[in-house]
């Protein structure tokens, strides 16, 4: 059986940092017309981008997957050809008028899930379409996909872990309505994680006492990879391109992990329970099945909090002010933090994701167990690190 494709978000360069050693492939937006509007990688830098993609060995797809307006015709046709010359693998896309771009360009495309696949006889039109894959709609149960897979030859795609949306495929109007922010063309205000007041004529407002019952738990799938993979689905994806490089390499490390034990024959309900904890460490709602195994029910809302609930939190401690190759030691200004030896801390810029435990602290060249907020400390890196490079404080959250 083929092993199933791992694909990871990035939200900028360090994301791709994070991933490397895992994943498959990426997949990334430009700076327009992408479901994640403030994220991504800019037009221009996406030859560059591409080119260390291939040097990790990993594909590299490009989302062209919002709404795409009169307005916006001349732009997408350019990100297209754009895509073409840095040697995208594959576009997302999923509006007609990019699919025929595309396909005039000759660039590869997979089928979005704003499409809303949901059966196979339109998975057989997208693949008479010309399109090499089809992203399935999040409302799909593993019977249904099964069915897909079994009447139909074309690559599969389906999401694995991450935020689920309210609405059907991300098909949702409250964010446009309420704050004239699509949510359609990448720039959600997100409503449904909200609390929400009941009023009256008169100005009355009734609480319902911070509850949220609109905020989906995130989708989490590592239990069931074994099924997942005996269901012949192509390619595993982790949702998150707006979160942090630290959440983007602990889902990529977790399911790399899971679907190699799969196929090593050492896959166990241990390894399950270390997963799951290490996914809870990172950003969170709160995790479900999503529509796996059938519609949720209240279990799949998060009703007591509708934001982050994991069980680690990244603080601020300082900047990188020098770095010092021969030695592999930096500066480290700490504006914001203290830091001490065994502090578990993460290096993040725009070209830096590095994690590593703090083994010595030295000022003015003297060792000492902890700097202090305000001071200028030397630290040993296990890689190379930048000036203005964020270093943080990983620690329990509180």
């Amino acid at each position: 059986m083929k092993k199933p494709e791992l694909m990871s978000p990035i939200r900028d360069w360090s994301s791709l940092e994070a991933c490397k050693d895992y994943a498959d492939a990426v997949y990334f937006g430009v700076d327009s017309l992408t479901m994640r509007a403030s994220s991504g990688i800019t037009l221009k830098e996406l030859p560059k981008f591409v080119s260390k993609t291939h040097l990790y060995g990993l594909k590299a797809y490009l989302t062209l997957n919002s709404v795409v307006y009169n307005q916006d015709i001349a732009k997408a046709i350019n990100i297209v050809k754009k895509a073409k010359e840095a040697k995208v693998d594959a576009l997302i896309v999923w509006d007609p008028a990019v699919i025929e771009m595309a396909k005039k360009e000759k660039v590869p495309f997979i089928i979005s899930t704003q499409a809303n696949v949901s059966n196979y006889k339109s998975a057989e039109f997208y693949k008479k379409q010309g399109a090499k894959r089809v992203v399935l709609a999040r409302e799909m149960t593993l019977k249904q996909i099964k069915e897909v897979k079994k009447k139909t030859n074309i690559e599969i795609e389906t999401f694995v872990h991450g935020a689920m949306c309210m609405a059907i495929s991300g098909r949702c109007i409250l964010s446009a309505y309420l704050f004239g922010k699509s949510a359609n063309c990448g720039s959600c205000a997100q409503p449904c994680r909200k609390e929400w007041f009941l009023s009256d004529e008169d100005g009355n407002k009734i609480s319902v006492g911070k509850k949220y019952f609109m905020s989906a738990k995130d989708i989490c799938m590592i239990e069931f990879i074994p099924q997942l993979i005996k269901a012949g689905i192509d390619s595993f994806k982790i949702e998150g391109r707006k979160r942090d490089a630290k959440y983007i390499e602990v889902t990529s490390r977790c399911y790399r992990e899971a679907i190699d034990a799969y196929y090593d024959k050492t896959f166990s309900d241990e390894k399950v329970k270390k997963w799951k904890k290490e996914l809870s460490s990172v950003y969170n709602r709160g995790f479900s099945t999503g529509f796996y195994f059938g519609t949720p029910g209240p279990e799949g809302i998060s009703y007591n909090k509708a934001d982050n609930i994991s069980s680690t939190e990244k603080v601020l401690a300082g900047y990188v002010v020098h770095y010092y190759p021969k030695a592999k030691a930096g500066s480290v200004r700490l504006d914001h933090m203290s830091i001490k030896v065994g502090d578990k801390i993460i290096v993040e810029g725009k070209y830096t994701f590095i994690e590593q435990e703090i083994e010595s602290i030295e000022i003015e060249n003297k060792s000492v167990k902890m700097g202090k907020k305000g001071t200028e400390v030397a630290v040993i890196f296990n890689s190379p690190v930048k000036k203005g490079d964020k270093v943080f404080l990983i620690r329990e959250r509180k």
